[in-house]
């Protein structure tokens, strides 16, 4: 079974990265190959399996050549067999993983009907979320008034709160709602997590919120359900732990340690927690799973063998060992059920009740066929499991505790009892304590060396996912862990399980306790991450670097006596190396970024990269620290050279604070007023700020910058009217290096970056200089509104690409469709955030004509990464 649920795994992976789901002939070739590899292996199995049980299948009469001859034969078959095997079970994955696929995605929300108000009715579903904007929940639609065939089952939903703040919404709580809802859609970058994964994953076919709060109805009732009857009781659990802690710092960590929930986790924390690699302690993860099965196990079966005390004879009915496992099964599953059947806890879950089944069966199960088991079972529950990064933690980090440990067999030292048993009537008492002592210390050495083996194969397997997920290495991460893992397991996940199970006012203590151990854990967390080294960044990296590290985990952890161990870090190297040099000499690229209803561009030379707006920040959609901070660390830009905030409105400079904290900036230029507070923010950090004026000018790399508006001197006006506006030229081969020469020399090829600049605005720049203007790459100004790019600004342009950074759907309604048409009669190529996610455009006047006779490359995320979930 573990080759068939291994086999599996790979198909339901091989599913997920699939651009389109396959169609009839791609059905009919994979049940074709299915079929085929399993006639194949049952042929080949049975048939080593009658060559080599001996007893008489071989003739006495056939000499040794020939029985050597179908000896091989046997093996040969056995690995065709086992082969067909892992074939067989690649197709059962890949075509479950589809099917499924398939299933969920007839469920959809009809284009027809977005942005429309829609009467539902149905029941709060899980655990809502909660702010001083609002309500996040998922609603579970029991009937719609829209004439939609299969409306969307489970819808997710916003509860702004405008006039009055969002009422109490309860787990189970049926209401009547007038929504506004559009198809599931997340941003699109490259090298950041896929949203709409997420979203497909929970089965959320619609998103939307409640277009009319006043009118929400309360109906009477609940919905009914074991998941409901869970989601009241977590529900009930954090408003205990809510009343107890109310504001205290570190009250997020007590939650979700209570009830799997993290949103309540404040960004210090997690600030924290990631820079030391402890992130994982927040999570209810299979450690925590695994130790209340084991204390529940305990209780149940020390019970059971007391039952004398109470006039029964259990242990005589039923051993005390299977109440024990059995116990324990069980409450790892209402524990697990606690935390919302993460991932992990589900791992966990399975892996116990495999154990319990195995030993009521009287069976014995090796360890990896248990870890294959509950792999099989996550996937066949959540084929989508696989595209989070908590399967692959979790899983892999447990599979490399139980491949490291293998060639560690536990040995006793008989010698030293046989020499403690011979002393006789020599032997004092004296000398019984120090030689019982003595063994107590062997004991807890090779337990220490124990646990240190396992906190390395842990640490070590885990690095390259880390890189690959987070786009960094803590290097403190083994010594942070080696005392907060004890700490939090140990400690307060004790304490509060304890206040999840004592009534008030005594959870108060225990959730108090649970608290005050986690402000000592901070405090040594902020000691061991005071330094910049500890925190080691580096890019993403690709599929090939990823197979090699992998490669050298397995080597570097395996069984003493494997030969050159030594070389196993040699394999990392592709791993370690530094970002992908940028584009070369006399070039740049530049990526505009897909941040929803907003603007964040970014441009690279040969050695410099400058960010121009970082997108909306805690007051939208939090793209500064979700979308913009993740792409620059996963591209490996640890260092920007300059950051342009063009004005102050929220969707171009709310990300500023989160960029300024996560990625060093040398040099701030913006267009902002003198009280604004991203000036002293930037200083804080150390970086030089400059107000950006027209006629600022320099070079990086063969390439010239040039800030076109506005006037120096102080703003007036809107924002919008004194929007930094940038052009990005490469030079020809006989620039001079002076920047002041710069402006003498005709640019090649050049991309205009406009901001939210309007039609006065273009007006004057025409007035000005109308042949600076000239461009071949064009970010749209103000998002394609009806303000901008007015006819003689699009002629002086002439742009061969024009880019819109808009929001799907936004409430703007950006592009206006006039202004769009104004591009297309143009005949421009145009690339939208909205549909194409983010684009990347790579300007090398040396390389080949590619679009539209000019050297420029064009890439779309959705088209070179595209999903089968994208779009539907």
């Amino acid at each position: 079974m573990r080759a068939w649920w291994c086999g599996f795994a790979l198909g339901v992976v091989g599913l997920q990265r699939q651009a389109a789901l396959p169609g009839w002939g791609g059905w009919s070739a994979l049940v074709l190959l299915a079929c085929m590899a399993g006639g194949a292996a049952v042929w080949a199995l049975r048939g080593a399996r009658s060559v080599t049980a001996g007893g008489g299948s071989i003739p006495d009469w056939l000499d040794r050549w020939v029985w050597l001859s179908a000896t091989f034969s046997a093996h040969t078959r056995s690995r065709i067999g086992w082969s067909a095997v892992w074939i067989a079970a690649i197709c059962a994955g890949f075509g479950y993983a589809a099917w499924r696929a398939e299933a969920r995605l007839a469920v959809s929300m009809p284009s027809a009907w977005e942005g429309r108000d829609i009467d539902v009715v149905g029941s709060i579903k899980g655990l809502p979320a909660r702010d001083d904007k609002g309500a996040r929940f998922l609603f579970e639609v029991e009937s719609a008034d829209a004439p939609i065939a299969a409306f969307p089952r489970v819808i997710q939903l916003s509860w702004i709160a405008r006039d009055a703040p969002a009422p109490l919404l309860e787990p189970g709580a049926r209401w009547q709602l007038t929504v506004r809802l559009k198809r599931p859609h997340g941003n699109a970058n490259f090298g950041v997590r896929d949203a709409e994964a997420s979203l497909l994953a929970r089965n959320v076919r619609a998103t939307g919120y409640v277009s009319a709060p006043a009118t929400a109805v309360r109906l009477p009732g609940n919905a009914r359900g074991v998941g409901v009857v869970f989601d009241r009781w977590r529900a009930a659990l954090r408003a205990r732990i809510d009343r107890v802690l109310a504001d205290a710092p570190h009250r997020g960590i007590v939650v979700a340690l209570a009830i799997g929930a993290q949103d309540e986790v404040s960004a210090a924390d997690w600030l924290l927690m990631r820079g030391t690699g402890t992130s994982h302690l927040v999570a209810i993860s299979g450690l925590h799973i695994g130790f209340v099965a084991g204390l529940a196990g305990w209780l149940a079966g020390a019970v059971w063998r007391r039952s004398g005390f109470f006039g029964s004879n259990w242990p005589l009915r039923l051993p005390a060992q299977v109440v024990a496992v059995t116990g324990g099964a069980l409450f790892a599953g209402v524990h697990a059920a606690l935390a919302g059947f993460n991932v992990p806890a589900q791992r966990a879950l399975w892996m116990a009740g495999v154990v319990a089944l195995a030993f009521i069966s009287g069976r014995n199960i090796a360890r990896s066929a248990v870890l294959a088991w509950a792999l099989g079972l996550v996937l066949l529950i959540d084929p989508w499991a696989v595209v989070s990064a908590g399967f692959w933690l979790s899983f892999c980090a447990v599979a490399a505790i139980l491949f490291a440990m293998s060639g560690r067999p536990r040995v006793q030292d008989h010698a030293q009892h046989r020499e403690e048993d011979g002393e006789d009537g020599e032997s004092s008492r004296f000398m019984r304590l120090r030689s019982a002592l003595r063994r107590r210390v062997r004991a807890f050495v090779e337990r220490l060396r124990s646990a240190a083996h396992v906190q390395f194969a842990v640490t070590i397997a885990l690095a390259p996912l880390t890189v690959y997920w987070f786009a960094q290495i803590p290097l403190i991460g083994p010594l942070a862990n080696a005392f907060a893992i004890p700490w939090v397991s140990l400690l307060v996940t004790p304490a509060v399980l304890a206040g999840v199970a004592l009534p008030a006012p005594f959870d108060a203590y225990a959730f108090q306790t649970a608290h005050a151990l986690l402000e000592l854990l901070a405090a040594g967390l902020r000691m061991l991450s005071g330094p910049a080294w500890t925190l080691w960044r580096l890019p993403q990296p690709h599929a090939w670097a990823l197979a090699a590290a992998v490669v050298g985990v397995l080597w570097c952890l395996a069984p003493r006596g494997w030969p050159l161990r030594w070389a196993a870090p040699l394999t990392w190297l592709p791993l370690l190396m530094p970002a992908p040099p940028g584009p070369p000499h006399g070039s740049f690229r530049l990526t505009a970024l897909d941040v929803g209803q907003g603007t964040s561009v970014l441009v690279e030379t040969a050695h410099h990269a400058l960010l121009f707006d970082a997108g909306p920040g805690p007051e939208s959609t939090h793209a500064g620290e979700r979308v913009v901070v993740p792409f620059l660390q996963a591209h490996g830009v640890t260092a920007l050279d300059t950051l342009i905030i063009s004005h102050a409105d929220s969707d171009h400079s709310g990300g500023a604070p989160a960029v300024l904290d996560a990625i060093e900036v040398r040099q701030m230029v913006a267009a902002l007023a003198p009280a604004n507070a991203l000036w002293r923010s930037a200083r804080q950090r150390g970086a030089d700020t400059l107000p950006c004026a027209a006629g600022q000018r320099w070079q990086w790399d063969g390439v010239g910058f040039e800030m076109l508006w506005p006037d120096a001197g102080p703003l007036q006006g809107k924002p919008n009217a004194h929007c930094c506006v940038l052009r990005v030229s490469t030079l020809p081969p006989a620039a001079l290096a002076s920047a002041a020469d710069v402006r003498a020399d005709a640019p090649r090829m050049s991309a205009l970056l406009t901001a939210d600049i309007e039609a006065p605005a273009e007006r004057t720049l025409l007035a000005r200089d109308r042949a600076a203007l000239r461009a071949q790459v064009l970010v749209v100004p103000h998002h394609g509104s009806k303000t901008s790019s007015t006819e003689p600004f699009l002629d002086s342009i002439d742009p061969l690409v024009a880019l819109f950074q808009v929001g799907y759907r936004n409430r703007f309604h950006h592009p206006n469709a006039g202004v769009f048409e104004r591009y297309t009669a143009r005949h421009i190529e145009l690339a939208r955030s909205d549909t194409d996610g983010a684009v990347r455009v790579d300007v090398n006047p040396d390389a080949a004509p590619d679009l539209n006779g000019a050297a420029l490359t064009l890439e779309r995320y959705r088209d070179t990464q595209r999903r089968y979930w994208m779009d539907r």
